[in-house]
């Protein structure tokens, strides 16, 4: 990407967004297009239409999407579905239409089939079912990868997906029921010990594993991606390294600083047993995560006291 290029990013005010905006700020980027949810509305194809008219920018990362945690995608079903089309169909097309030269959709690892062997390579997509509480918003995810493809196929378009692992970091989400695992785990631990509460009680049995990867590291490999990546198909991007969600429990307790007990309330939903990404294509690309997941607690931990507490 030209020092001078115009760059979108959609979603610059979410957890991966902001991350990204950051990244090319840093790297001396200076002509970046942003735009809140108010002032454009992504959802509406004509508004995308006429911002894309009027700004024709040269790359695009697609990072806005409609997010949230088991309960939240489980709950809202078809907002999830309807919402997450309409905003990658309407960047998708208009990024051809005006001829931008190369944009980048970013997924999600529940993309993967439930029961899919571990770790989860590329080729596993829509090899079986989906985890039914988060189907819809896999299922738009998949078919802004099948999109970006056709278009690829199609038009000739430089567009590429990839696929992140569980994020955290930076401006994250600690929305006490619409919140992903380790951000809600974070909130928790930290109003347990403010209020001095004896125990917290933990959704499902512990048992899951998960891998976590800080969203500055994604915002590097979407940047060296956006540098060195030029095909069809996905390409994960994680760290090759997970824990039980126990485990992590531990960790963002001894970081918190609670000095109480851990339960575990197996009547609530596990959800998909395992999810580790196989990173070793992006590992053959030249690019490894730098910030261990410790640190990373630690600097969200700090993000949440200096805007929550």
């Amino acid at each position: 990407m030209e020092k001078n290029a115009k760059i979108y990013i959609a979603g610059h005010r979410g957890m991966v967004g902001s991350a990204i905006y950051r990244k090319l700020q840093k790297e001396s980027y200076n002509d970046l297009i942003v735009r809140t949810s108010a002032e454009l509305d992504l959802r509406d194809q004509q508004a995308v239409a006429n911002f894309f008219e009027a700004q024709r920018p040269d790359y695009v990362f697609l990072a806005a999407a409609k997010v949230g945690g088991i309960i939240a995608n489980n709950t809202y079903r078809a907002d999830f579905l309807y919402e997450n089309l309409c905003i990658q169909n309407n960047v998708i097309h208009q990024a051809y239409k005006t001829g931008v030269k190369k944009l980048m959709f970013l997924g999600s690892s529940c993309i993967y089939p439930k029961m899919a062997p571990q770790p989860l390579k590329e080729e596993y997509l829509l090899t079986g079912p989906l985890e039914e509480t988060n189907e819809p918003y896999a299922i738009a995810k998949i078919a802004g990868i099948k999109m970006a493809d056709a278009y690829r196929a199609q038009y000739n378009c430089n567009f590429i997906s990839v696929m992140p692992t569980n994020l955290y970091g930076y401006n994250d989400n600690y929305h006490p029921q619409n919140s992903h695992v380790l951000p809600a785990l974070i909130r928790k631990f930290h109003e347990a010990k403010i209020n001095i509460v004896p125990e917290v009680n933990i959704w499902g049995s512990g048992t899951p594993m998960r891998e976590f990867l800080f969203a500055d590291d994604l915002a590097e490999a979407c940047y060296f991606l956006m540098e060195n990546y030029n095909e069809a198909g996905l390409i994960n991007i994680g760290t090759g390294e997970d824990l039980t969600i126990k485990d992590l429990a531990l960790l963002v307790k001894k970081i918190v600083g609670f000095e109480g007990q851990l339960t575990f309330d197996s009547s609530k939903p596990d959800g998909t047993p395992r999810k580790l990404m196989d990173v070793s294509k992006l590992h053959a690309l030249g690019w490894k995560h730098k910030i261990e997941l410790e640190e990373g607690i630690k600097l969200a931990y700090q993000d949440f006291l200096e805007k929550h507490s």
